[in-house]
């Protein structure tokens, strides 16, 4: 099969281009705060499973 050109994904069939930008006007979270926030919720709920 010959190969094609420019390495991109199918964009049908639930394949998708994902492409990096760098917006200012965009939120951007650190990977460290949302792993915190997620144990911080689940802490959370197990106190509540406890009291309630």
């Amino acid at each position: 099969m010959a190969k094609k050109k420019g390495g991109r994904l199918i964009s049908s069939a639930g394949l998708v281009n994902y492409y990096e930008s760098e917006d200012k006007r965009s939120i951007h979270i650190s990977p460290v705060s949302v792993v915190v926030a997620a144990v911080a919720i689940g802490v959370f709920i197990l106190i509540m499973n406890y009291i309630y």
